[in-house]
């Protein structure tokens, strides 16, 4: 269980290591990618015929978001732990002496966990998002055809979220953020959907 004390030195931690900036930034292009990654699956999915199968995509869905997932924790994990710890030795130069456990040290590792776990919670909940309405069809509850267009929906509004949340960060113009962070969700459901119909008609089934 969480306690307020472990909040607080989360927060301290956070405060040191300067992880806050680096993980919105990994929040961002993770989700994103998720979330395109997903469209392109489930645009495939309409393409290829099997919009009625719920099983193919949300299988090849949950397969995706560990795939992403893994990837993203693992790497940012590595990478991050690498920098971090070329950093604290920098550091233990500079002051001459070694930090073993103190407050540094356990700021940089706690600033490597962090940001593996938002780089791989990130893309998998945005792959989850857009592929949720095909659980529905599962259960017969709405049509392949109504969650194909709901699929679509949902990356628009997780990347004009995205878009939005970016201009709060970087004090922009919300608006502006969001047109184009859904310019480009469209950019690429068209893209998908005309590789998909040139992969299709050039197959030879």
């Amino acid at each position: 269980m969480v306690t307020k004390n472990a909040i607080k030195r989360w927060r301290k931690y956070s405060k040191i290591s300067g992880v806050g900036s680096i993980t919105r930034r990994y929040f961002v292009m993770n989700a994103f990618d998720g979330a395109l990654t997903m469209l392109g699956v489930v645009i495939g999915a309409f393409i290829s015929g099997v919009i009625n199968q719920p099983a193919v995509i949300i299988s090849a869905g949950i397969a995706g978001s560990i795939a992403m997932g893994a990837s993203g924790l693992s790497g940012a994990y590595m990478t991050e732990k690498a920098e971090r710890t070329k950093n604290l030795k920098k550091l233990e130069r500079a002051m001459l002496s070694e930090m073993k456990d103190g407050l540094h040290k356990k700021s940089h590792r706690f600033a490597y966990v962090f940001a593996a776990v938002v780089d791989g919670v990130s893309p998998a909940l945005a792959a989850m998002v857009v592929i949720s309405p095909f659980f529905l069809v599962n259960f017969n509850l709405i049509s392949g055809l109504v969650a194909f267009y709901s699929s679509i929906f949902l990356t628009l509004v997780v990347l004009t979220l995205l878009g939005i949340y970016l201009a709060k960060i970087s004090d922009e113009s919300m608006i502006k953020y969001g047109v184009q962070m859904l310019f480009v969700g469209l950019l690429t459901a068209f893209l998908c959907i005309g590789t998909s119909i040139l992969l299709a008609g050039s197959a030879p089934f």
